[in-house]
């Protein structure tokens, strides 16, 4: 586990003011979906720009729309939502939307996964998603000083002939990220129906990560470990199943980029009050805390941290610096930048 300073009492933070404190610490945001944030106030608006018609008669009754039994019927409805993006603008409203929410949160880094092929097969060539979205990223360093980069997912439920169609798509815009991932229903879609494509990432010097044991068994975890060889685990919280797993997790400082709200919303866990967060790091795990997709379940990054810390009476400071610390060893930022967020951490923690 990552030490904490010996400077911190962390036991004299009274819980009244967990919440103040988990509000204002810096922390990195690293399983943020972009397409996730699309609030339905924007889908609106985009649809109207673009002379769509939304199946839904108002804001509101979109909004009544987000119950899901699973992460299948939550997918349905976040493809529909995706449809009214078509031009780079439309990217660049939804990333800034969620920057100028995630500044307001204290998020210092934010590594942003997006699904092109969500969009290029309806059309919408891949230039304008990652454009508009570089734009964006470019802005929030600009304005909030806030790292910013990319991570482009394939979608596990398509083929992997469609994901090295989509990665020579990328390829021209290599710049502009950082990194692929794995996501979309990981049913009947283990890791190793990737191993090519996600070799060949590897082999241009892309980071790797990938959606495992959210809805899928611990197997899953293994195989995006050994198969695809992957540096961080996307959820991962099915990991407690196996003690064998959840020992080399620990041993090697695998990260988990953990999404309680989500688990909730999607059946992972009946309520917060039984998540597993505070076992996870418990037992050593490079455990950190995230949105996943804050406009459909319900919060983003502050609200994930401020209700699930109300609903684990264990969970206090020392676990709060613990989860924003482990954030930016997480994170694929250089060493001097992790330091430098690691200072600003300490410092908030030092002011009580």
């Amino acid at each position: 586990m990552n030490p904490s300073p010996a400077t911190i009492d962390f036991d004299a933070v009274p819980r009244e003011r967990l919440p103040s404190l988990l509000r204002r610490m810096p922390k990195a945001e690293l399983h943020l979906h972009i397409e996730g944030s699309l609030e339905p106030e924007l889908i609106f608006k985009l649809a109207r720009r673009n002379g769509l018609m939304l199946p839904y008669a108002d804001v509101e009754s979109l909004r009544a729309a987000y119950a899901f039994s699973d992460l299948q019927s939550f997918l349905d409805i976040y493809y529909a939502g995706a449809s009214v993006l078509l031009k780079e603008a439309d990217f660049f409203d939804m990333a800034w939307a969620y920057f100028e929410r995630a500044a307001a949160d204290n998020v210092v880094h934010a590594e942003v996964f997006f699904d092109p092929q969500t969009h290029t097969e309806r059309g919408v060539p891949f230039e304008a998603v990652i454009v508009g979205l570089s734009h964006a990223c470019r802005r929030a360093h600009a304005e909030f000083g806030m790292s910013a980069k990319l991570i482009m997912c394939f979608l596990r439920h398509l083929s992997e002939e469609e994901a090295f169609t989509t990665l020579a798509q990328a390829l021209p815009y290599r710049h502009l990220f950082i990194g692929v991932g794995l996501d979309s229903g990981e049913r009947g879609n283990p890791p190793e129906k990737f191993a090519r494509v996600f070799a060949k990432c590897r082999e241009l010097g892309l980071h790797v990560v990938a959606h495992a044991g959210e809805e899928g068994p611990p197997a899953y975890i293994e195989s995006a470990l050994d198969v695809l060889r992957v540096e961080r685990i996307d959820h991962g919280v099915r990991c407690v199943e196996n003690p064998t797993l959840v020992s080399r997790l620990a041993h090697g400082r695998t990260p988990l980029t953990v999404c309680p709200l989500s688990n909730v919303k999607l059946r992972v866990f009946d309520t917060l009050a039984d998540h597993n967060l505070g076992a996870l790091l418990d037992a050593g795990l490079c455990a950190t805390v995230n949105s996943d997709d804050p406009a459909y379940f319900g919060g983003y990054i502050n609200d994930n941290f401020v209700q699930t810390f109300a609903a684990l009476p264990a969970l206090g400071a020392r676990q709060a610096w613990q989860l924003a610390a482990n954030s930016f060893e997480a994170s694929f930022a250089d060493a001097a930048q992790k330091q430098g967020w690691r200072d600003r951490l300490d410092a908030s923690f030092a002011a009580g």
